[in-house]
């Protein structure tokens, strides 16, 4: 063997008495943390995501090198495919501007909120899954779960359940794309009731970009959730899904826009900067 790899043999059996090196037993006790942060995210953490995860654990770790640990025990993060698009923009409601132009950040809470509905497939049949975020911390702040894309269905259900926990008192932006939900006389009489403060702002025929935030949303649910499971009813998928954003999504997993915090982090630090301010 010696011969083979060209070494000494007094060179191998030092090796063989040496102990092992302060730097192999880290990187042994690193592995074991990044494949446990790993898992835990659904195995949808990257390189980046982890390194943060490790530095709130105190232990600071360049990126490439929690890269190498994570190719070295075969850590790969789930990569996102693209999915079909439920809009129906072949409708004769009026479309509203595009007020939001892709200007997606911004500076409090109900500021801007975005909306989109997607599919989830069960054997049951299809299920559609609408979502309102807000901007300022990413977080689901309403959603329904339907097995049909009326409008009450749909937007209206999510809507009731967003208003119902933050109280509209400054101006909003409601951004979607220009599906016949959103542009409905029963939604948009609906936000007319706000005495002018709801905005309504209706992405480009065609641009995915004007609504990215939303559609960033469903393809992180789809890669490191949906895609994982085989729903046979609607309620199973309504439960798993109810139980991704809600455990998960909006405590746990950490968000690069918002600094590579947990949303729960990023409003503790808001919070405390508006008490110093």
């Amino acid at each position: 063997m010696c011969r083979v790899l060209k070494v000494s043999t007094s060179g191998y059996y030092n090796w063989l008495k040496a102990k092992a090196s302060k730097l192999w037993l880290y990187n042994q006790k690193l592995s074991e943390l990044i494949t446990a942060i790993f898992k835990d995210s659904y195995e949808s953490y990257g390189a980046p995501r982890i390194k943060k995860a490790l530095e709130k654990l105190g232990h600071c770790v360049s990126r490439p090198r929690v890269a190498r640990l994570m190719n070295a025990y075969g850590l790969y993060a789930r990569r996102k495919r693209n999915f079909r698009n439920t809009t129906d923009s072949n409708h004769k409601y009026p479309i509203a501007s595009n007020i939001l132009n892709q200007n997606f950040k911004v500076s409090r809470a109900n500021q801007v909120w975005v909306s989109d509905i997607t599919y989830i497939e069960t054997k049951q049949g299809w299920m559609y899954l609408t979502v309102i975020i807000d901007l300022f911390n990413r977080k689901a702040i309403g959603w329904s779960m339907s097995d049909n894309l009326t409008t009450q269905d749909t937007i209206m259900d999510a809507w009731n359940m967003a208003v119902k926990s933050n109280i509209i008192t400054e101006e909003l932006i409601f951004h979607s794309d220009r599906g016949s939900q959103y542009a409905s006389y029963l939604f948009t009489d609906n936000i007319k009731n706000y005495d002018g403060l709801v905005k309504q702002s209706m992405s480009r025929k065609g641009n995915c970009w004007d609504n990215a935030v939303a559609e960033s949303f469903f393809k992180s649910l789809k890669t490191e959730w949906v895609y994982r499971h085989k729903y046979n009813y609607r309620s199973q998928a309504e439960l798993s899904i109810f139980s991704w954003i809600e455990t998960w999504y909006n405590k746990r997993r950490i968000h690069s826009t918002l600094g590579y915090k947990t949303i729960n982090e990023f409003e503790t630090e808001m919070c405390n900067q508006n008490v110093a301010a």
